[in-house]
């Protein structure tokens, strides 16, 4: 951890809902006009997208599985090297995975590349002078035997729905986005399953605040789902891990958000649709004191 270069780390699987925590994060630099190194988790990846698939045939075929969640699919110890530098220097190196065509062209552009959606761009510097590291992806707080990523980090923030829901999110995004099979969903939920438990779960005790959306419509069967909950349709449950650390004002923020209420000492539940409303004045305190912090 590092007053001086502080790593900012969200975690949770795709369609979980870290695309709403990064806009409120985006929201509150541009307020405070903070500079931050933006880090992708898809970067850290071991494998391109063909590459990938070929071993994930290679490990089925010996009766073995293979996920993005696991550590022969990622390269956590270049993870952890890039939070250990960035929190000692300010430096450090990025890539970027290519998700579209779009994000082909525009880095193309830039770089003088001719990469396809599914690559990798060249390893470079991360931009000088940022004032903190900000992380996104699977695994800002990853634990292994080899690997700690959750020791570097400054603040850790946890983004999942309660596993039903997640799975509605996956199988309507990969079938409608994607092409995929509900047959082909399913399978890849079950082979994803043991790599979930095993590093995807545990960081979620690391984080010092997580956001975690509760339908309040039945998800019991989410394979015969027919839409994803609506975010007016839930729930966020919001659990701080110390709020006395984080100076927490809990009677602040329950007159600010209509209809939240507190369920434990350290949790507090909001609507669904004032998530991001939640996230923005929880997390901009906290940002600025750790802003202030790197001035003393």
């Amino acid at each position: 951890m590092s007053k001086k270069h502080p790593i900012v780390a969200v975690t949770g699987s795709s369609g979980a809902g870290t695309t709403t925590v990064k806009r409120a994060f985006e929201h509150i630099f541009h307020r405070d006009n903070i500079s931050a190194a933006v880090i992708e988790g898809d970067s850290f990846h071991s494998y391109d997208r063909a590459t990938m698939k070929a071993e994930m045939a290679a490990f089925a075929k010996r009766g073995e599985s293979l996920s993005h969640f696991g550590p022969v699919a990622n390269r956590f110890d270049l993870l952890e090297e890039l939070f250990r530098e960035y929190g000692e220097t300010g430096c450090g190196k990025k890539r970027y995975y290519i998700h579209s065509d779009e994000e082909a062209r525009q880095l193309n552009a830039r770089l003088g590349t001719s990469l396809n959606p599914g690559e990798f761009t060249p390893w470079e510097d991360l931009p000088t002078g940022t004032d903190l590291l900000f992380y996104e992806g699977l695994h800002g707080l990853v634990v292994t035997e080899d690997s700690n990523v959750a020791q570097h980090v400054d603040l850790g923030v946890g983004v999942v729905p309660i596993v039903n829901l997640e799975w509605i999110q996956k199988i309507h995004r990969d079938n409608l986005e994607r092409g995929y099979s509900a047959e082909a969903i399913v399978d890849t939920i079950m082979r994803r399953m043991p790599d979930y438990i095993r590093y995807i779960t545990p960081q979620f005790s690391l984080t010092d605040i997580n956001f975690q959306r509760v339908p309040t419509v039945d998800t019991s069967n989410p394979f015969i789902a027919r839409d994803i909950p609506t975010p007016d349709e839930s729930f966020v449950i919001i659990r701080f891990k110390d709020p006395k650390k984080l100076q927490i004002d809990f009677p602040y923020l329950l007159s600010m958000i209509h209809d939240s209420f507190m369920s434990r000492r350290n949790s507090m539940v909001v609507p669904g649709g004032k998530m991001g409303f939640a996230m923005e004045i929880i997390l901009q305190p906290i940002i600025e004191r750790m802003m202030d912090a790197r001035r003393v």
